[in-house]
Formats: structure tokens, sequence, C-alpha cells
């Protein structure tokens, strides 16, 4: 084919070229013009009123979390053994990042969270010791924990250095003690025996473990507060005292 063949297809090519471009831009523009009432119709939120719906829209529950039946929070911090202890809000303490935050006296109990709780999942048996100290010191004391990710699961009740009633789960039964509370049987909380598997005739484990779960907040609410029941006025304008755990447990 010679140079004078070509030249007519090459001015085809950029016709159709020029045709599918130009109809590309229609659509566009079409969609555009439908999407536009809508894009203005969206309300425009201003600094203020942004921050504020982030805070309703973040939950106040830590993974896991003491509650003290007292109004004594010197008395807490002092069987704490807290060190570098310094002012902090509830609503950034309760978040569960600091390593210790004890909250002020709501309702009756004082609440006991961070990083710096000994996890029973991990050494059930440091958190015994941990718990059984506090609750000589204190009187009566709780404890909840909660893992979503990992559907871990922990309550444990005790008074005057004495278990009332505890549960640990983390894959298998690691602490079981006490007799099932009411509040247990009627929230349908299932709670194995050590060394027993739940059987997969009876009901799927993940379910199992995922109920348990998500019903620890309930169970703390029957026997005492769910952090993320606290209003968010009270979050906001009370603080509690940060600091440091004074050694390993």
């Amino acid at each position: 084919m010679n140079t004078q063949d070509l030249i007519p297809v090459l001015l085809l090519t950029l016709l159709s070229l020029s045709l599918i471009a130009g109809a590309a831009t229609i659509l566009l523009i079409m969609h555009w013009r439908r999407k536009r009432p809508l894009m203005a119709a969206a309300p425009v939120l201003d600094p203020e009123t942004f921050d504020q719906l982030t805070r309703c829209s973040f939950v106040h529950r830590p993974h896991a979390w003491v509650a003290v039946r007292s109004r004594n929070l010197p008395a807490v911090q002092a069987a704490l053994g807290l060190s570098n202890p310094r002012p902090c809000t509830c609503f950034q303490g309760l978040t569960g990042e600091l390593r210790l935050f004890i909250t002020p006296p709501l309702h009756g109990w004082i609440l006991i969270t961070g990083s710096g709780l000994p996890d029973p999942a991990e050494d059930v048996d440091i958190s015994f010791r941990f718990l059984m100290d506090l609750s000589r010191k204190l009187g009566h004391v709780q404890f909840f924990s909660a893992t979503p990710a990992l559907n871990h699961h922990s309550w444990v009740r005790a008074e005057n250095g004495r278990v009332i009633r505890a549960y640990c789960w983390a894959g298998r039964t690691l602490w079981n003690q006490g007799v099932k509370t009411q509040a247990e049987i009627d929230l349908g909380m299932k709670c194995f025996q050590y060394c027993e598997c739940p059987s997969v005739a009876l009901f799927n484990a993940v379910d199992f473990e995922a109920s348990n779960t998500e019903r620890v907040p309930l169970l703390a609410s029957a026997w005492s507060i769910d952090p993320a029941a606290i209003d968010e006025h009270t979050l906001e304008v009370t603080s509690g005292i940060a600091g440091e755990p004074p050694r390993l447990y």
C-alpha cells in the first residue's frame, strides 16, 4: 500500500477517535449534571459540628477494665501504687490507650483501665494475684475484658480477697470459679469447665465465643457499670488520674 492509499485510512481513524472522545465527554457531562443536585444538597459541616459528630460516634469502652465499689479515689490510687500520677479527662482516659487511668466516682463505682492492666489471656495467675490484692485492700472488685478480634472474654467478681465468680476464655477455659450468677444465666452466657470443649453438634463454637464477647458489657451493666454508658457530658467535664503501674505484676 502506497502513501496516497494510507491517507484516507488515517483520516478515518482520526475521525473515529474524535467521535469516540466526543461521545465520552457528553456522557461525563450528563453524569455530572445528574449528580450535581445531590452534591448541592449535601450539607457542609462547620468544624465544631464535625468535631461533635466525631466525638459522639466514639465508643468509650476499653477492651478491659476494673470496677471498684468505692467513692474514695485516693484509696484506689494508693491500692494500685500508681506512679507519676497526673490529672486526665475521662474522655481521654477511657480510650484505654494510657498505661493506667482511674476515674472519679461514677454512680458509686470507680473504674480502672489502661494497657497496664494484667491480661488473663496472657497469664491468668498474674491477673488472679492482681485482683485478689486489690480486693483485699478495697473490698468489692470486678474485672471485665472483651477482645472482639479474638473473641477472648473474662469476667471476675471478688470481695475482700475472695473470688465470688470468675470466668475466662481464650480459645479454652482458663479460669472458671464460683457459681454462675443469675445475670449470666439471664444473658445466656455459656461457660465451660476446664478441658471441656464446645460441642459442634449443639452450636457453632465461633458463635458461642462471639456471643459471650458481645454480652460482656451487658453483664457489666448488670453487675456494676458499663464504661460506654457514661454520658458524653460527664466524660468531658470530669477528670481522673493517669499514671504508670509501679512494677510488672
